[in-house]
């Protein structure tokens, strides 16, 4: 029997996590509508943003990585062509 994949382990934990924070989460007042404000960003952007707030900085990593090993062959070129 296969393994459950760890996408639907991580979903069911996040469910899991978030049954818990709501039990353990006083109930919030009702807000007028007039005074609800709608969110700019979703929750679900949010996730991801902090989940993966390491990826940018290792692209710019990979790329300066990339553009020197560029410029090297560029110049051995020159020298050895």
């Amino acid at each position: 029997m296969a393994k459950k994949s760890r996408r639907a382990r991580a979903k069911q934990r996040a469910a899991v996590a978030k049954a818990v924070q709501e039990r353990n989460s006083p109930q919030p007042k009702p807000v007028p509508a007039e005074m609800q404000s709608t969110p700019q960003i979703s929750s679900k952007a949010q996730d991801f943003a902090s989940r993966y707030e390491y990826i940018v900085p290792e692209i710019k990593r990979i790329g300066i990585v990339a553009g020197s090993i560029i410029v090297v062959l560029i110049i051995l070129s020159f020298i050895l062509g």
